[in-house]
């Protein structure tokens, strides 16, 4: 992962709502949620939900996939594995003698 995307994303989950909304569509699975649920969940009009996605789904941690007239929001497990990697994987490279822990 490049230091620029990872910083995109990561600026994108800084704001609280944002967090909000991508946890709350990983803990929905890979099936995602249709935009009304995710507006009924986090209470907020429909414009600022939208601005929130739009700012999620600009770095690639969320898609979104039309069904008809319903607009389904996915979290994007490969983006969210590749972040949470790069933030890890170099943990106490520099001290010898510390092999990083892994849940």
């Amino acid at each position: 992962m490049q230091i620029e995307t990872a910083a995109r994303q990561l600026e994108a989950l800084g704001n609280p709502t944002r967090l909000r909304i991508y946890r709350i569509l990983v803990r929905a699975g890979r099936a995602g949620l249709p935009v009304a649920q995710v507006q009924e969940r986090m209470e907020m009009p429909a414009s600022t939900l939208s601005h929130h996605l739009k700012r999620l789904v600009q770095p690639g941690l969320v898609r979104q996939e039309r069904n008809g007239t319903t607009l389904i929001c996915h979290a994007e497990y490969p983006a969210m594995t590749a972040l949470l990697g790069y933030l890890a994987d170099e943990c106490c490279a520099d001290e010898a003698g510390c092999p990083p822990e892994r849940p």
